[in-house]
């Protein structure tokens, strides 16, 4: 069946539902949907922007790098395996991509409801024009034509970023990334477009079990003796000069807790030297993160970056998934954080200053009335990131306005992020936030908290203003 494809995406989609909100809401959205788009956080792949090739079929594309899509269906029992997804040993894996493609659409159904659905339809519709429902039925010509359009140049990677109206994409590499891509690109007026993160978590946390490799290798990259603290402060520093060189105004830091910690010279010297004999504990390897989110502090302080700390997340959960397939397969889940008493010792030495930016993160959103907003709120080195990850839903960010807004404002938050891998997905995810940012503005107008003229303000601020700024992009 051939349908209209704005009845397949309903175009007032997420607004409120009564009359007097959704106009406003409305209104609101159409002075800030065509504007551009920031992405200063995210992991797409670096290669796709410096060679500029084609995608190769709509599954590779689609599905395969998607942990948002894989993890649903592996919840129904299907394996990773036989959805192409790489194994670790490079064992055998399904490789009939279209087969594969079959699969995602007999299960369709079980993203009903979930942000997945939402962006996947927005992709299906909007970017490739497809006009019905996606379905087993219809997989073979959804999987023909996009699969036919990624081989023109109008879908090639640096034309969608045109098309998509993306000003600057931010990659995310770690500490002994060599930054290839970026290398490529740089003095052309793509290295303006395509920056890189720095995220040094392979050389920060001791618990990975290539640490003691990625510390080695982090002194053959500087040139610096990492088996020393200075000097494995000093190579760290080198590495933020470098990517600083490939456009990076931020640092990441995916720490499964808020902690830090503000040691004295010796005892960081005995940690580090215990940490690299291989033999340290869990205590010590949480008290080793906790130091270097706090000497990641100091570092920005002296040049400029901009600190993302991502806490929170338990990672790697399922081990037998971990063992097969590796990090970041969708075995993650959310945990509770005290960001209270964890930021303490960084915010006694740094909290104050000025030309300090952190920006935090949580999937705890217990603590976003309670800590994260009060927080924002009083330090000027302190904003709040958006939604992410398992929140980043409409569901989600409503519940971030609601919760954070009263104590930290609107001018203490960043905007949105994407933090993604699905690059098509991009538009569909920024344009939901547009519309939930509008919805909760014309809740307030409607409601006499808010003056319309202010709403009509805020809004382009939320949507572009405010990432810019807060990312230092300007």
């Amino acid at each position: 069946m051939t349908t209209n494809k704005h009845s397949l995406l309903d175009p007032n989609r997420l607004f409120p539902a009564d009359s007097a909100s959704r106009e406003i809401a409305i209104q609101l959205y159409n002075t800030i949907k065509d504007r551009p788009i920031i992405s200063p956080h995210g992991h797409t792949d670096p290669s796709w922007f410096a060679n500029n090739e084609c995608f190769t079929d709509a599954t590779k594309l689609l599905l395969v790098p998607d942990h948002y899509l894989f993890r649903m269906l592996y919840s129904q029992g299907i394996s990773m395996s036989s959805l192409g997804v790489p194994r670790v040993d490079g064992g055998a894996v399904e490789t009939d991509m279209r087969k594969i493609w079959h699969c995602l659409a007999e299960n369709y159904h079980l993203f009903r409801g979930t942000p997945s659905s939402m962006w996947m339809d927005h992709v299906f519709y909007e970017v490739f024009g497809l006009n019905e429902l996606f379905s087993p039925a219809t997989a073979d010509s959804f999987y023909d034509h996009i699969s036919a359009q990624l081989q023109t140049d109008a879908y090639r990677p640096r034309a969608l970023l045109d098309r998509f109206n993306i000003e600057l994409i931010a990659t995310t590499e770690g500490a002994i990334d060599e930054l290839p891509h970026h290398r490529a690109i740089a003095g052309t007026e793509w290295a303006k477009r395509v920056i890189t993160t720095f995220r040094p978590d392979d050389a920060i946390d001791p618990s990975r079990e290539d640490f003691i490799d990625n510390v080695a290798r982090l002194g053959e990259l500087t040139g610096e003796d990492t088996t020393t603290w200075t000097g494995y402060l000093d190579a760290m520093r080198a590495r933020r000069a470098t990517f600083r060189e490939h456009g990076a105004t931020a640092t990441d830091h995916g720490h499964p807790t808020a902690a830090t910690a503000d040691l004295s010279r010796s005892e960081c010297e005995a940690l580090f030297s215990k940490c690299l004999s291989g033999h340290s504990t869990a205590a010590e390897q949480e008290l080793f993160r906790a130091q270097m989110l706090t000497e990641m502090a100091g570092m920005s302080l002296e040049d400029g970056m901009v600190m993302q700390i991502h806490a929170g997340a338990r990672r790697n959960v399922n081990q037998q998934v971990f063992e097969q397939f590796g990090r970041d397969k969708g075995a993650d889940v959310p945990s509770s954080t005290n960001y209270l008493d964890g930021l303490i010792p960084l915010l006694n030495k740094y909290g104050n200053e000025t030309k300090l930016n952190i920006i935090l993160f949580t999937l705890d959103e217990t603590t976003y009335s309670r800590e994260l907003a009060p927080l924002a709120g009083h330090f000027p080195c302190l904003k709040l990131g958006p939604p992410w990850w398992f929140h980043d839903s409409p569901e989600g960010m409503l519940r971030f306005r609601q919760q954070a807004t009263e104590s930290a404002g609107f001018y203490n938050t960043v905007g949105f992020n994407d933090d993604t891998r699905a690059f098509l997905s991009i538009p569909a995810r920024h344009d939901v936030a547009r519309r939930m940012d509008c919805r909760f503005l014309a809740t307030l107008v409607a409601e006499g908290r808010l003056r319309l003229h202010e709403a009509e303000e805020l809004a382009p601020a939320l949507a572009y203003d405010f990432a810019k700024q807060g990312y230092k992009l300007s």
